[in-house]
């Protein structure tokens, strides 16, 4: 897949607002159509990049709408851009739409959720690097924890089209059944053979749904769901190669279970990001080099995907 980094024109470019649409409890999906060279740089960008997005002049929702959690804070000045994956790139009558798939945690996403159609947005992008795929690989999995699944949506899109022979199969986690990111789970008959999130149906993928109290598929982590997959499915580990985005201590976990199986893995991986360029140094992965030395790279320069091997989890 494509570096990055070998792009220079990263904007700022104007998203104009196409569709915006809330999915679940605090989820939302908002669509960005850029057009002339901001529609050819997103155009090409490739899974697991990112866009930060200035939020600071849209406007606060209601107050009677505002989460309790965040009414002591919506008011602060959001100085920083945000950053967002894509949940889908789409090309289309030399247009290019991408859509975004956030969660309200904070001030900015709270903002976020009052963009409607026609409204324009300072975009940046798209930065850092995304996933890769190694060849002679048969299988791949995919590993979402809560707001991870953005990413790897957009990945099972790539792939299907990129690599049409490859085998998928997905993994989503959360805490309950409302705390995942999907627009809607499948019928019946459809989870009974195995395709339980349309997201990834569409594209002929299997699908598992894992949370933590049982109210929808596994009960328990989305890691012990993948294990118990890997025991089911013995497969040549060598042909197999995981991808995973989600909270840093599952990320970990899935680091785990790659190595002990042999399998090889990538990570996306979240930090706070204040310029998403590689120049304030916020943004540092402690990782291990081929000398086995410890490191530092950015998360948003040398990432947010890192070969699981590479990165350092301190859990």
């Amino acid at each position: 897949m494509v570096d990055s980094q070998s792009k220079s024109n990263k904007g700022p470019f104007a998203g104009i607002v196409r569709g915006h649409r809330r999915i679940g409890r605090g989820f939302y999906r908002v669509r960005l159509e850029f057009g002339q060279s901001a529609g050819a740089a997103f155009g090409e960008s490739d899974a697991g990049q990112f866009v930060q997005l200035d939020l600071s002049q849209a406007a606060l929702p209601p107050g009677e709408v505002i989460p309790a959690e965040l009414r002591d804070c919506s008011e602060r000045k959001i100085l920083l851009r945000r950053p967002f994956s894509f949940a889908d790139v789409e090309v289309k009558n030399g247009k290019t739409f991408v859509e975004i798939l956030y969660s309200v945690a904070g001030p900015a996403s709270l903002r976020m959720t009052t963009l409607s159609k026609d409204d324009t947005v300072s975009a940046i992008g798209p930065l850092g690097n995304g996933f890769r795929f190694p060849e002679k690989k048969k299988m791949a999995l995919l590993v979402a924890g809560g707001m991870g699944a953005g990413p790897l949506i957009h990945l099972a899109k790539e792939l299907t089209m990129r690599h049409p022979q490859l085998k998928m199969m997905a993994f989503a986690g959360a805490k309950t059944k409302e705390d995942l990111p999907f627009e809607r789970r499948l019928d019946a008959v459809s989870q009974e053979i195995g395709f339980s999130l349309a997201e990834f149906a569409r594209y002929a993928i299997e699908s598992q749904t894992a949370t933590d109290d049982g109210s929808a598929g596994f009960k328990g982590f989305v890691t012990d769901c993948l294990c118990d997959w890997l025991e089911k499915n013995k497969s040549d580990s060598r042909e197999m190669i995981i991808y995973s985005c989600g909270p840093e201590v599952m990320l970990a976990k899935v680091a785990e279970i790659a190595k002990q199986r042999n399998i090889d893995c990538q990570v996306s991986m979240e930090r706070r990001m204040a310029c998403g360029i590689g120049i304030c140094q916020s943004c540092a992965v402690e990782c291990i080099d081929e000398n086995g030395e410890k490191t530092y790279k950015l998360c948003c320069k040398d990432g947010p995907v890192f070969d699981a091997k590479e990165v350092i989890f301190n859990f």
